[in-house]
């Protein structure tokens, strides 16, 4: 039997704050993937699935939600969200379920969720299912993504349930255990702040300081208000997230409020994308009609949903120091004008901390390990000119890093041309490199040492889109996974060229380009 030691803490607060449910039992589970890595991460080691059909049919039943381990206490969870800039009051975990939590050996606490394991009292007209396809999609991006060093929620198990689900036509049916260390959203803040609920609003505050932010206040000076400081942080995490998806021409496709975790780990893997041809104003998301998520929006679109958060947390801003419990909703006009500056001047510093985080990222991209005023402007030019060029975004940054093998650039005069050949105007190109080697050799280090910072960053594999759709349809359409799992090993080692797997770093052919990623609900 599979046991997992749960120590359940969000089950605590308030019933307002989810539903207790138990999974829709599926008719013929059966386990595709369990990521025995991250089990044992999670210091589940204990907790064990090999290859015998009798481990593989078991943990299948307790994947798919037909059996709960003991501990377990099911629940989905409330929130809200603006979808698209149109604010929904009542959203909630309509197709996920909150198992429980662990913690592990660093005691880090972690929630352990299905996704598609049936309807909620959130699900509204949905049937709280999940596509296969999407299913495989989340798994093998959010494991890539922790694999390239971006914070993300993590894929344990995966499994098909036997039964179809109604899409555009009938699709297996999958179920996606994950793991977060939390799935806390602005949303979930905004459930309660438009009900005027503000203990609410307080309480949820206070367990996530306590949970994931007690360290950083504890260095706060002790005349600084904690949910200030509590804010502060939050801006700061998001910020640092979207300049890793920015650095990665990564491409999340739905950046409602109800999909931005608060504490800074990408969340809800649906008509995500790694680009291919760069483009700034890029969208693969099928329900993105007017680009709102589009690549170059994503920095200002998280600033916009940070406001929405520092809404719901005006009036914590107001309490006075030293008086937590001086919570009330008819604070003086001079209270609530100070909470709005508050708000602001934090709101303001976004664009600051984004670019630091961003540029810091690109420096590295090329190899730059100091500062200088005018590495802005050369990371610009190189993006443009790939922009304008639609050169491919993953192989313009693993081959700039192999250009480096050579104390002289020139020399590697075959790397140069492959590198040429990615762009249609390569004078463009060819110009930009004669400023990129002039602002490298102002460096302290030396080729090898800027090549190893680069390779750190600059991964030769990514998860491309007509990859992941081969994967699917071979699943869906055949039962066979061999395509994903092949796709899933390479991934393993983004950083790493390995042998014989070439066409795992090449952009799609004409007829292979995936123009559209699609949600799965």
């Amino acid at each position: 039997m599979i046991t997992i030691q749960f120590d359940n803490s969000y089950i605590k607060l308030s019933d307002d704050f989810y539903q207790k449910t138990k999974p829709t039992l599926v008719t013929n589970p059966q386990l595709i993937k369990f990521n025995q890595a991250l089990a044992d991460e999670l210091g589940l080691s204990e907790v064990k699935v090999d290859e015998t059909s009798t481990s593989q049919l078991e943990a299948a039943e307790y994947f798919s939600g037909n059996k709960l381990m003991e501990g377990s206490e099911p629940l989905a969870m409330a929130y809200a969200g603006h979808q698209f800039g149109g604010f929904s009051a009542q959203l909630g975990d309509g197709r996920a379920m909150l198992l429980g939590e662990v913690i592990n050996l660093d005691g880090i606490r972690y929630d352990i969720q299905l996704k598609g394991s049936g309807p909620t009292r959130y699900s509204r007209s949905g049937d709280g299912r999940s596509a296969l396809g999407p299913v495989l999609r989340e798994y093998i991006v959010s494991e890539t993504m922790a694999k390239l060093g971006v914070p993300t929620t993590r894929a344990l198990a995966m499994v098909t349930t036997g039964e179809e689900v109604a899409r555009n036509t009938l699709v297996p049916g999958g179920i996606l255990t994950r793991v977060a260390t939390s799935f806390v959203r602005v949303g979930t803040f905004q459930y309660f702040s438009e009900q005027g609920n503000l203990p609410a609003v307080k309480q949820l505050a206070d367990y996530e300081i306590a949970r994931h932010f007690s360290q950083k206040q504890s260095k706060e000076s002790d005349d600084k208000n904690v949910y200030v400081s509590f804010f502060s942080e939050v801006v700061d995490r998001q910020a640092k997230l979207i300049a890793k998806w920015m650095s990665l021409g990564f491409i999340h496709g739905v950046m409602n409020t109800d999909n931005m975790s608060i504490v800074g780990e990408t969340i809800d893997y649906g008509p995500c994308a790694f680009m291919d041809e760069f483009d700034y104003d890029r969208v693969y998301s099928s329900i993105d009609s007017d680009g709102r998520y589009a690549y170059n929006n994503q920095p200002k679109i998280a600033q916009w949903n940070l406001v929405r958060l520092a809404e719901t947390l005006l009036p914590l801003f107001a309490i006075e120091k030293g008086n937590s419990d001086d919570l009330k909703d008819n604070h003086s006009d001079s209270e609530k004008e100070a909470a709005v500056e508050i708000a602001q001047d934090i709101l303001n510093g976004y664009a600051d901390l984004y670019t630091h985080y961003w540029l810091a990222a690109m420096r590295k991209k090329i190899g730059l390990s100091e500062e200088k005023d005018q590495d802005s402007a050369l990371v610009g030019e190189l993006l443009d000119i790939m922009d304008s060029n639609k050169a491919d975004f993953t192989l313009v940054f693993s081959n700039l890093t192999e250009l480096l093998s050579h104390s002289n650039i020139e020399d590697d005069t075959a790397q140069i041309e492959k590198m040429r050949g990615l762009f249609t105007s390569p004078e463009l190109f060819d110009a930009w490199l004669i400023k990129w080697q002039k602002r490298l050799a102002e460096e302290s280090t030396n080729n090898q040492q800027q090549q190893a910072i680069m390779r750190s960053v600059n991964p030769f594999y990514i998860p491309r889109n007509h990859q992941i759709e081969a994967a699917i349809r071979a699943a869906e359409d055949h039962n066979d996974f061999s395509i994903f799992n092949n796709l899933y090993d390479v991934l393993q080692n983004p950083f790493e060229l390995q042998q014989g797997k070439d066409d795992y770093l090449q952009p799609p052919k004409p007829e292979e380009v995936v123009h559209q990623t699609f949600c799965g609900t």
